[in-house]
């Protein structure tokens, strides 16, 4: 049986060069980086080196990377370390409502603290209102948070004109570019972000390990507490093996960033021109123009993704309803509520991503496949199709 692949938005298998270069911190060049003896300074060169590179791909200087457990830690981090750092100034933050949950749950505990959280909609290309964002800022504002490409509908936000508002208003801005980098380019500089979170396991690297970049200049409060780790602001011995994988793959993807997005793109254009054009009553959700390169997130009327989904892993294929953190639960894809897509039709929506190991083979297996399986289900829905929802 033929096995694809096509959730790389959820996690990336690691590249062999990359497997490659974490090997030796296993066992040979495996001391501790704050020992000052020559084991200890190898392993922080190599921190270095993975910082630098991380650094290059979103023109960074390196001091400016900070080594986290993830993308949900560097979330984390953002909010509640600025929280607390500007506790006296203000107790209002600015967000959306497509957040990833690392994000809104974050918010939601402040809310519990006292603070005042305002979620913005989004409108039908999943983007907001920047008119909406300026309106919403007052005297007691003191972060916006705004994801830079949203993990389900792909939809890239205009992150350096959200920037330029909240620096004209004095407001910290962060971004959450988990599923932004290697997919759409970075310049931190000319975006003018204070804050970005960044993860390793979603460009062919390493889970468990992440980064949050803060502007040089910029200080929040510390989130972990312990040692004098990362420049005395993230405190805990360092993943190592983690950091040299993430570093590994930050300079794969910044060497075939151009290669990388192009391939993504012409599957991706291809699996839906495939599917809209020989599947009836399907549509993508979102817009096509400002959208992460690989991900396809399609709307199949009358029946439920999640018995597309059970039916594609039987025959191989790996995809996803909804984002990989909530998977599990019953509830409809706060994303797709937030888009104004009705209840009904959020349960009969799967999501797409292709990556670098993705071919042409597998799009149309997938799509052969996915032709027989939802005239199967519509055949066993209740819904007349020809009525409508």
């Amino acid at each position: 049986m033929r096995n694809v692949y096509l959730d790389y938005s959820a996690t990336t298998p690691v590249k062999e060069e990359v497997l490659q270069e974490m090997i030796p911190y296993f066992t040979e060049k495996f001391g501790n980086p704050s020992s000052l003896y020559d084991k200890g300074l190898e392993s922080k060169e190599a921190i270095d080196t993975a910082r630098a590179r991380i650094g290059k791909l979103i023109n960074a200087d390196p001091k400016e990377i900070f080594f986290t457990a993830g993308g949900t830690e560097a979330d984390n981090w953002a909010v509640f370390g600025t929280a607390d750092k500007l506790k006296e100034k203000g107790n209002h933050i600015i967000t959306t409502k497509i957040e990833h949950h690392a994000m809104l749950h974050s918010c939601e505990f402040l809310e519990k603290q006292g603070y005042e959280v305002t979620y913005l909609g989004i409108g039908p290309d999943g983007r907001i209102s920047l008119e909406e964002l300026e309106a919403a800022i007052t005297d007691k504002t003191i972060l916006i948070s705004v994801m830079m490409v949203n993990n389900e509908i792909g939809t890239v936000q205009p992150i350096k004109e959200i920037a330029a508002i909240a620096k004209a208003h004095k407001v910290l801005f962060h971004t959450d570019a988990v599923q932004a980098l290697g997919n759409i380019p970075i310049d931190v500089k000319d975006l003018g972000v204070d804050m970005m979170s960044m993860s390793s396991h979603k460009i062919y690297g390493p889970k468990g390990e992440g980064a949050l970049y803060i502007r040089k200049g910029l200080r929040i409060s510390n989130y972990l507490h312990g040692g004098a780790q990362e420049n005395s602001r993230r405190a805990g011995t360092e993943n190592l093996t983690g950091i040299v994988g993430f570093g590994k793959a930050a300079e794969l993807a910044d060497i075939h960033f151009d290669e990388h997005v192009k391939h993504c793109s012409e599957l991706r254009n291809y699996l839906v021109e495939r599917v809209l054009n020989e599947i009836p009553d399907t549509h993508v959700n979102g817009t096509m123009d400002a959208r992460h390169p690989g991900n396809a997130n399609i709307t199949f009327k009358y029946i439920e993704g999640e018995s597309i989904l059970l039916m594609l892993n039987y025959l191989g294929i790996s995809v996803s309803t909804g984002s990989a953190c909530s998977s599990k639960s019953l509830e409809p894809s706060h994303v797709l509520s937030a888009l104004g897509v009705p209840v009904e039709m959020i349960h009969g929506t799967v999501r797409f991503t292709v990556g670098d190991f993705t071919t042409k083979e597998d799009i149309d297996y997938v799509v052969e496949n996915l032709k027989n399986i939802v005239e199967k289900l519509r055949m066993l829905s209740p819904v007349n199709a020809q009525k409508g929802w």
